[in-house]
């Protein structure tokens, strides 16, 4: 686990939200207020050393996910990365993508967008029937030319096995995209072991970072596939060779990212990766599962129904949404509030999130508060 003074929680707060936004730490806020106040003082000159910093952001957070600074664009949010890569794709009408009809609209309108061209867009019907490599095996076809899928969900947390739905698509002939923002800094990844094409996340939430930040990983190989659709002027090869208009793009991943990126947003990135690697990205993983196994077991011995499918080892994540037949899940959420306990609470249930440096005293100051 993370340890809690790595944070510097206010308070008599329970914080259990991080499906929603992270909690930055110290070591972040730290490094935030430093380029903040070199900006204010010193202007570029406080500014250019985090410019210059940029591609060890870059290779920071390849290295996190097992792969290489020259795959990584620093982007502002999770939609983007699924934006250019189905702007990007060479789809002709009647091509197919793949992707579940429970999604985020993060990765669904990017996807959905393409049937403005004629691409047949097909939702599976999730979370009734969860994308498992069956399934879509099943749902495949001849023009099928990309699947997308969520790590995990975000209203129940099912988390998919990334490594076998990849084979399968590639099986078929299909590319196989991941919107990794609920997975991304709460389990291990590697994007080569386990065979995906590209990841997109943004960094508010389980990564600890600022929002307005996104993080795109793709497959080195690809990049010539993935059209540039939205280039800026740092998309080329030289970016300070200003009227060269006819030179080429930039040879890696960062041509996608355009104009001038968030270097705070950047900063903020590779500065609470840091931590989480330093915690230990596995013993994170066991931690949080097995406080949401807790949470889990004492909702359900206090009459709650656990929303979704946490049958298997393998498909839990650091997600637990519940709720009860008649209970207000709106009003509840508010009374949690007003107890110093932070969740999302919506029609459909509470949603608790927890990460590396909770404890178990905090599920049970949940579990407590519901009783």
């Amino acid at each position: 686990m993370i340890p809690r003074g790595a944070f510097a929680l206010a308070p008599g707060l329970v914080y259990l939200n991080h499906a929603a936004v992270g909690i930055l730490p110290v070591a972040t806020r730290d490094a935030l207020h430093a380029m903040i106040d070199d900006h204010a003082a010193r202007g570029v000159l406080g500014t250019w050393p985090r410019e210059q910093a940029v591609p060890s952001y870059r290779r920071r957070i390849a290295e996190f996910i097992g792969g290489r600074g020259d795959e990584i664009a620093l982007l502002r949010n999770t939609g983007d990365g699924a934006t250019i890569l189905a702007q990007g794709l060479d789809l002709a009408p009647g091509d197919e993508v793949i992707t579940g009809a429970n999604e985020f609209g993060s990765n669904a309108y990017p996807w959905l967008a393409l049937r403005e061209r004629g691409v047949r867009v097909t939702l599976l019907d999730a979370p009734r029937e969860r994308m498992t490599p069956d399934v879509l095996r099943r749902a495949l076809g001849p023009r099928t030319k990309a699947v997308a899928v969520s790590w995990v969900t975000f209203d129940d947390g099912y988390r998919h096995d990334l490594a076998a739905l990849a084979e399968v698509a590639h099986a078929g002939g299909a590319l196989f995209f991941v919107d990794a923002i609920q997975g991304l800094g709460a389990f291990p990844l590697d994007v080569n072991a386990t065979g995906v094409d590209a990841v997109y996340a943004g960094g508010a939430k389980w990564l600890m970072a600022l929002q307005g930040v996104s993080v795109l990983w793709l497959r080195g190989a690809l990049l010539d596939r993935i059209a540039l659709r939205l280039p800026g002027w740092r998309s080329v090869a030289d970016m300070w060779n200003f009227f060269d208009y006819a030179q080429p793009p930039a040879p890696g991943a960062s041509r996608y990212e355009g104009g001038t990126p968030n270097f705070l947003g950047a900063l903020s990135l590779a500065t609470s990766i840091d931590v989480l690697a330093g915690a230990g990205i596995a013993s994170i993983a066991e931690h949080v599962v097995a406080l949401t196994d807790r949470l889990a077991d004492g909702v359900r011995r206090r009459g709650y129904t656990v929303i979704g499918d946490r049958s298997r080892e393998a498909v839990k994540s650091a997600i637990v949404t519940f709720r009860r037949d008649g209970e207000d899940a709106v009003a509840l959420g508010r009374r949690l509030a007003a107890a110093g306990i932070c969740v999302t609470s919506r029609p459909g249930g509470i949603r608790a999130a927890p990460h590396g440096h909770n404890t178990a005293s905090d599920i049970d100051a949940l579990l407590d508060a519901l009783t």
